[in-house]
């Protein structure tokens, strides 16, 4: 190995972390963050579909652009916390996020509304429907988006190397409850009373305050940093993840999304088509997020094994036709067997979950799976 330079200061490396106060802070952050994360892609969505007829189409253009971005910034915080030594990291978001900020203030201008643009940009029949779409959300929200997707896995990284005697993944926890939050309020507390242009200021003045705390969030790391290196820092190679590690992860992502999309498809389009029912289902899957990576103990492979089987044999019975005429018995039966499926395999991610120097991977591949 490269030796390491390292200049260090007059206190040692092991901190007393950024206190309870910067714990609070990281936390905030992060289910802010997450919660304009997931509010954005409601509000353009619910903005864009009547401009483009409603199809499904749109839809599904929505949820793949917005998926993609998410992924782009997971990439983009794996190769900050990997590649810059940490003053730099922040240094660049810091960057990054003014340039945003600005950004959104300059649209607001434009149209007199933040995120959501003005009937001059109604699509005209000449163009691609979908590739217009394509357009108008990366100019409406695409930038602000993708720091928003960076938030979860960067503070985290932040949060080990200013804290290293606290684990880093209950973070995941909050960042999955403001998704949960933003899901169940939006469509019963904010759509049916707030206009599109008033959710769109407010969502922007959610971002202001998320800058400001990503600012308070960057003194704190900064301050905290007691080590300077000349080139990154030591990585126990001992604790890398091996290859068959990372296709587990990446298995165990991808079969819970897969089901979690099946059984939206099944209780949405061949049971009932009832408004907002495929809000059960997402919040079952974020629900299992949120539940295997606040505690370890609250995974049980006895219970949630068990009930795996159970809920596949339930699900074999309604696809069988069992119970053909109770719909409100075929979602129950469906629901219980996603949301097991997905304890199981989140359960199991959250299991195998690698140092904390290697969190960015980790989400990475979820991020892929």
């Amino acid at each position: 190995m490269t030796d390491l330079s390292v200049t260090v200061s007059t206190t040692p490396r092991t901190t007393s972390g950024a206190g309870r106060a910067g714990v609070s802070c990281f936390g905030i952050t992060v289910l802010l963050g997450a919660f304009l994360l997931f509010s954005v892609q409601l509000v353009l969505a619910k903005f864009f579909l009547p401009w483009f007829g409603g199809t499904p189409a749109v839809w599904t253009t929505c949820m793949f652009f917005f998926q993609t971005l998410l992924l782009a910034g997971y990439a983009y915080a794996h190769l900050l916390a990997t590649r810059l030594e940490l003053r730099k990291q922040t240094g660049t978001h810091s960057v990054l996020l003014l340039l945003t900020t600005g950004l959104l203030f300059w649209i607001a201008l434009i149209w007199r509304s933040p995120i959501t643009p003005d009937s001059s940009w109604k699509p005209t029949g000449g163009e691609l429907p979908l590739w217009r779409l394509v357009q108008l959300l990366f100019v409406s929200a695409g930038v602000p988006y993708f720091v928003l997707s960076a938030t979860g896995p960067l503070l985290q990284s932040w949060f080990n190397e200013t804290d290293p005697g606290r684990s880093p993944y209950r973070l995941y926890a909050l960042s999955n409850l403001g998704s949960v939050l933003a899901l169940l309020s939006y469509p019963f507390g904010i759509e049916p009373f707030v206009s599109l242009r008033m959710q769109a200021r407010l969502w922007s003045c959610g971002f202001l305050l998320y800058v400001l705390l990503c600012g308070y969030v960057v003194l704190l790391v900064r301050r905290s940093a007691r080590v300077t290196y000349d080139s990154e820092p030591p990585v126990d190679s001992s604790k890398r993840p091996r290859v068959g590690q990372i296709l587990l992860w990446f298995s165990l992502a991808m079969s819970a999304s897969v089901l979690f999309l099946a059984t939206t498809n099944r209780i949405s389009q061949d049971i009932g088509i009832v408004p907002f029912l495929w809000v059960v289902p997402l919040s079952l899957y974020l629900t299992s997020f949120i539940i295997c990576f606040d505690k370890p103990t609250w995974y049980s492979r006895r219970i949630f094994h068990s009930a795996f089987v159970v809920g596949i044999f339930l699900a074999c019975l309604v696809l069988n036709g069992w119970s053909m005429t109770n719909i409100k018995l075929q979602i129950a039966a469906y629901s219980f067997a996603l949301f097991a499926s997905c304890m199981v395999c989140h359960g199991e991610l959250a299991r195998s979950k690698p140092s904390p120097q290697f969190l960015t991977s980790f989400y990475l591949t979820i991020a892929l799976g």
